[in-house]
């Protein structure tokens, strides 16, 4: 028997089906989705993480106006966070396969992360 996880709040939708063979990972904003492979989500999830760490270090860096856009590439996927250390947005483009691509606006990046983190435990 398998784990179906749905998390979603405004304008973000996370989940993981440990049943689905193919595409077990869900991103999605508030009118699209993407079904993920293990891969991606597991990529997803890291440079999700490498990003926001960034960020966060990059808010003793600049002055409180100062914008900021960074990006991590791997195999899978390509992201950028682009605006304020302590407000960005968040973009993702798929490199192989399907060829889409998502973003979030900077409200609803952080809640986004946080349950990025719980669902990683999966």
């Amino acid at each position: 028997m398998g784990d179906r996880i749905l998390k979603k709040g405004q304008g973000w939708r996370l989940g993981w089906d440990t049943q689905a063979m193919t595409y077990p990972g869900l991103i999605g904003g508030e009118d699209w989705a993407i079904e993920l492979n293990a891969a991606e989500f597991a990529d997803f999830c890291r440079l999700f993480e490498q990003l926001a760490t960034t960020m966060n270090q990059m808010a003793e860096e600049l002055m409180a106006e100062e914008r900021i856009a960074c990006e991590a590439e791997s195999e899978w996927l390509w992201l950028e966070v682009e605006g304020f250390p302590h407000a960005y947005s968040l973009r993702v483009i798929f490199n192989q396969g399907r060829r889409c691509e998502g973003n979030w606006p900077a409200e609803v990046v952080e809640e986004l992360y946080q349950e990025m983190q719980k669902l990683k435990t999966f």
